[in-house]
């Protein structure tokens, strides 16, 4: 018998399916490590010294750090990870929003616009009314009564 025979006799399938569990389990923690990492980074409520030893923790005494933090903070780090997800797609939609606008203004932003302009008492409740049916009629946004038009009209003349 030549030596691959002799290997197949010395390790039987189900180590092979003792041997490939382990690794899988390995790469798991070491997944989860990683994950643990971010989220103590991510995290806005832990201090820098907290950050600190939980990460000193985690890598000194890594099985240990591991499953503690995730008993102890593991209910909350699924909480961060979806507002952090939630952010990112928030992010992504306004830069979506402002990429197919092309730069042009939208009437929501008109609105918006006109809106601040009244907040802040430049103009009054029934101009702000005038404007929001110009912008909502679609002839866009029309100067606020007392302000200069952006064009000359016939009286410059």
């Amino acid at each position: 018998m030549n030596a691959q025979t002799y290997l197949a006799y010395d390790y039987p399938l189900l180590n092979v399916f003792w041997t490939m569990l382990l690794v899988f389990l390995w790469i798991m923690w070491f997944v989860l490590l990683f994950r643990i990492i971010g989220d103590i980074f991510r995290d806005d409520q832990l201090s820098g010294w907290s950050k600190t030893g939980w990460l000193v923790f985690c890598l000194l005494l890594p099985f240990l750090g591991v499953f503690v933090y995730v008993i102890a903070r593991g209910k909350n780090m699924g909480r961060r990870e979806t507002a952090h997800a939630h952010a990112r797609q928030e992010e992504f939609n306004a830069y979506v929003r402002k990429t197919a606008s092309g730069g042009q203004r939208t009437s929501v932003d008109e609105l918006a616009r006109l809106s601040e302009i009244r907040d802040q008492g430049a103009i009054t409740d029934e101009e702000f009314r005038r404007a929001k049916e110009l912008v909502l009629s679609g002839h866009g946004m029309a100067e606020p009564a007392g302000h200069a038009p952006s064009t000359p009209g016939p009286s410059a003349r």
